[in-house]
């Protein structure tokens, strides 16, 4: 087959968006490990209007037509601040999927490095996002592990096709799955405990929760969050800082609506936050059962995971976990997992999802010597020069 059966064209209207949103879930339909998009939020995702992400980025999505099917999709991204903060011209190729035919992917990534020529960019990487916040790297080891809400699945050909289409592994990412030490006098006998209430008082750190959102906004918490993340992932492969407006936004979307016992914050003696972690039940299941839509019925698998104790799922996953660097590497997250493990073990989790951790950052890595843990998936990004 030519590349000329395969037609590529850009996504213009809503309805092209939605077609590019539903692929994935025709693609992975009856997959038990694939998690579908959520079809809301990916609207919103590429809505200059509502993604405050489009204040430094520029995008096009493609679809990839064969037979007057369907059968390729991807996002072109050019993460201007990223750019600049890293010195470097790249186009980012995200959201990509794609039947097994090297034509259709090779059409995909010709779409992409084009677009991002005409623009002045010189390579290719990707899988990546808008930013660090959304789902990135491509899928190497791990088939046969569920999906998480926050990361991509994808078929085990598609490394493949990277490779023959001349990409090079750029960096690579692992996750870990976590044993929650079951019950209260159990996990207290962990070693990190006692590194915690060392740690605790060696720097005059205090652990601190919260009831509620509201506790949070008027507490002026929200940019000290994120603040955290904003100092942590700064030396981070490709990681742009968050403005006001993206804070502003993954708070009222995302941090209100979590289980405030799952956050937890870590604060110096002059009250500054120094550390922070936040989990949440697996959606994974009831995003499949929900076909990845809130409407009509889909809310209610949601809130179910959510709220209904004996529906909630055994997994949490670990969303996000950080350190601000002058306080990396004198074991800080030791407080935050003394205080979350009990909890997690309390609410009926069996273990933990953590998210995308760089594979050579070892102060990231070592923070899991203390736990019972494997390293279950790999993810890699790829480049080219184009």
């Amino acid at each position: 087959m030519s590349d000329k059966d395969i037609i590529v064209k850009r996504v213009e209207t809503r309805k092209d968006l939605k077609k590019f949103i539903r692929f994935n879930y025709e693609l992975y339909k009856g997959n038990p490990y694939a998690v579908p998009d959520f079809l809301e939020d990916t609207l919103d995702t590429f809505n200059p209007r509502k993604n405050a992400a489009y204040e430094f980025c520029s995008s096009q999505l493609f679809l990839a037509w064969k037979d007057g099917k369907i059968v390729g999709r991807v996002a072109a991204i050019i993460n201007n601040r990223a750019n600049e903060t890293w010195n470097v011209k790249n186009v980012r190729f995200g959201w990509i999927d794609f039947i097994d035919d090297i034509e259709v992917s090779r059409a995909l990534l010709d779409a992409v490095a084009q677009w991002g020529k005409e623009r002045g960019m010189e390579h290719l990487v990707g899988p990546l996002g808008f930013t660090d916040m959304d789902p990135e790297g491509m899928l190497i080891e791990g088939f046969d592990q569920l999906s998480t809400m926050s990361t991509l699945y994808n078929y085990p050909y598609y490394p493949r096709h990277m490779e023959q289409l001349g990409l090079e592994k750029e960096v690579g990412w692992v996750e870990r799955k976590v044993t929650v030490p079951y019950g209260s006098h159990h996990a207290q006998d962990e070693k990190f405990f006692r590194i915690a209430e060392i740690v605790k008082k060696r720097f005059n750190l205090k652990v601190k929760k919260f009831r509620n959102y509201k506790e949070i906004k008027e507490g002026n918490y929200v940019e000290k969050i994120f603040g955290v993340i904003n100092k942590a992932y700064a030396p981070l492969y490709g990681f742009s800082q968050l403005s006001k407006r993206q804070i502003e936004t993954y708070a009222e979307n995302y941090l209100r609506f979590i289980d405030m016992r799952l956050l937890t914050i870590v604060e110096n003696e002059q009250g500054d936050v120094v550390a922070m972690g936040v989990g949440m039940a697996s959606l994974s299941r009831a995003l499949q059962k929900a076909k990845g839509k809130l409407f009509p019925f889909g809310w209610w698998h949601l809130l179910r995971a959510l709220k209904c104790k004996s529906c909630r799922s055994e997994y949490l996953d670990l969303l996000l976990v950080g350190v601000v660097p002058e306080y990396q590497g004198k074991g800080v997250n030791a407080l935050l997992f003394a205080d979350l493990i009990p909890i997690g073990s309390e609410m009926g989790f069996k273990w933990g999802e953590t998210h995308l951790q760089l594979e050579d950052n070892n102060k990231s890595q070592d923070q899991w010597a203390y736990l019972e843990c494997e390293v279950h998936k790999k993810r890699n990004c790829y480049t080219k020069k184009i």
